[in-house]
């Protein structure tokens, strides 16, 4: 992460049925919700469809920290 980078967006990745349609909007709606600028949301989007779906997954673990409960 540099210096402009955002905060990793609070979402857990469990509790997605392994959806990963719905794993990428819940992150878009999380990130937004959290001020990342949509060229930034898009960066993310983009590198997590650019493979399979363990790709998905890392880049989402990546960008993301456990919401608080």
């Amino acid at each position: 992460m540099t210096q402009n980078d955002p905060a990793p967006a609070k979402m857990a990745l469990v509790g997605e049925d392994g959806n990963a349609f719905a794993i990428l909007g819940r992150f878009q709606r999380e990130a937004r919700r959290e001020g990342w600028s949509p060229e930034q949301i898009k960066v993310v989007v983009d590198d997590a469809m650019s493979g399979d779906y363990d790709h998905l997954l890392r880049v989402m673990m990546e960008n993301t920290t456990e919401e608080d409960r």
